[in-house]
């Protein structure tokens, strides 16, 4: 999404781009040429080849000597532009497939107008201009097709270029970064001094790939940079719709919604005020100790703690228009994000997590924001067996990873998934700590009495006729039995 720009930010920019010593494969020159059909094909062109030149933005301006790189002036107007009775803008992006950003700002510089087309880099696919597909070769506008090299890289850098590589903004001076970056975050994460004077602190934020210096002068912000600790995510148009989303509705549907809010900072230094709001909207219980009054959350801290860091970390962050999602109900909290899981929901606790965004989960764990590796869900369902609650469900539905909570519920109201869920869940957690699943040890997770031992038997033959555990030795005495998971 191209935002709008300041005037002097359009004419620092042309400026910029015309220190350049020549064309490149991502800027293009003209005077007055503005021939619809061709704008197209250059806008497929400049989008294809940013993205091959690791480019947030391509651009075309017109009023520019091809040549000098002189500010001569033009005539062309894209406002006043049509084709038939169709503005040029919306016959431009009819006719573009995907969809990309793209945007003409028209001023002035030194009384000499000038028109500067800036277009988002293709992401993910190709972009075509009427099913064809253009490159810049030099300063050339080329068919991609005609040149096999180039889109082989093409598709290597769509495949391989980690999301938090790519730029969020682009050549912004050392102030607007300090302006649009939560720093002092950073420091207080790392329980790091705040350094003297901006430039060391630019020094430093570089050093982790939070931003970078721009070839064109200025500084560039990395993704990594800015989903983790943007002010606002709405300063960085591409990751906007990245803005964890909590929403909180009456009873156990979605039909009423009671308070619906969009945090809009960086995961990491917006992390625990993210928490802390989760956990202001989870209803207590209350009891009665010793004459007093004690509310504990329906929901362990640690448990949403780690299951929010989760989503945010193992997210497929190449996914548009969805971002995580924390829903809360009379009976359970719901935890989404987009990207189906790299792991079997049903090895989470046993597997090491496979992550999409080693950079983001690296500095996560700096930071201390989330479990070292795979040790995250085991702490989960350890805190979900101490207060004596349903187990949790991990599920993937088309495209998302799902995990959900469950409020209190006694032992009697549970029915046989949740029990069968609960038997495999702490069989997984007794054998990743070198342990075994008995009867003693589900009746403890329950809090079922000595004298019930029959009824937990029962449960863990629901378990293993599910094919869920096993027996350790089926041939060991039935009061010796030891149980694993079944793929144990």
């Amino acid at each position: 999404m191209i935002v709008d720009r300041a005037q002097e930010y359009l004419i620092g920019l042309v400026r910029e781009l015309c220190k350049l010593p020549h064309e490149t494969e991502w800027v293009e020159f003209k005077h007055n040429q503005a021939k619809p059909e061709e704008i197209g094909e250059y806008l497929s062109a400049l989008s294809n080849a940013a993205a091959l030149s690791g480019k947030v933005n391509a651009y075309m301006v017109w009023g520019i000597d091809d040549k000098t790189h002189e500010v001569i002036g033009t005539r062309f107007e894209p406002g006043t532009t049509k084709i038939g009775k169709e503005e040029l803008e919306n016959w431009l992006l009819r006719l573009l497939t995907p969809k990309i950003d793209f945007r003409f700002f028209s001023f002035a510089i030194e009384t000499r107008p000038v028109v500067l087309l800036e277009i988002g880099a293709a992401f993910r696919h190709p972009v075509r201009f009427k099913q064809q597909e253009f490159i810049r070769v030099g300063s050339y506008k080329k068919k991609l097709k005609d040149h096999p090299e180039k889109e082989r890289t093409l598709w290597r850098a769509f495949d391989q270029i980690p999301f938090e590589e790519g730029i969020a903004a682009e050549q912004i001076s050392g102030e607007e970064v300090l302006k649009r970056l939560d720093y002092p975050a950073y420091f207080e994460l790392l329980e790091l001094p705040l350094p003297d004077g901006r430039a060391r602190i630019l020094d430093i934020l570089a050093s982790d790939e939070l931003i970078h210096p721009c070839s064109a002068g200025g500084w560039d912000v990395t993704s990594l940079g800015a989903i983790l600790f943007a002010k606002r995510l709405e300063d960085f148009p591409r990751l906007k719709r990245k803005a964890v989303r909590v929403v909180h509705y009456a009873g156990r549907g979605r039909l009423e919604t009671l308070r619906e809010q969009i945090i809009g900072g960086g995961y990491a230094s917006g992390f625990e005020d993210l928490v802390d709001f989760i956990m202001t909207l989870v209803p207590t219980n209350e009891s009665i100790e010793q004459a007093l009054r004690r509310t504990a959350p329906m929901l362990p801290g640690l448990a949403v703690r780690e299951l929010v860091a989760n989503a945010l970390i193992h997210q497929d962050l190449f996914v548009t228009g969805a971002g995580p999602m924390v829903e809360l109900f009379d009976d359970r909290m719901e935890i989404t994000n987009p990207g189906e899981p790299l792991v079997d929901t049903q090895r989470f606790v046993d597997t090491p997590p496979k992550s999409r965004n080693e950079a983001l989960a690296s500095l996560m764990r700096r930071f201390r924001i989330c479990e070292e590796r795979g040790s995250g869900i085991d702490k989960v369902i350890a805190e979900i067996e101490a207060y004596q609650l349903p187990a949790p469900f991990f599920e993937a539905p088309e495209g998302f990873t799902r995990a959900v909570l469950f409020a209190h519920r006694p032992l009697s109201k549970m029915d046989k998934a949740d029990r069968v869920r609960a038997c495999y869940l702490h069989a997984c957690l007794k054998w990743v700590t070198r342990d075994y699943l008995t009867n003693a040890s589900l009746r403890e997770r329950f809090g079922v009495a000595e004298k019930n031992k029959a009824t937990v038997s029962r449960y863990i033959r629901e378990a293993v006729d599910a094919g869920k555990i096993k027996p350790f030795d089926k041939d060991a005495p039935k009061r010796l039995m030891k149980y694993i998971p079944f793929w144990a």
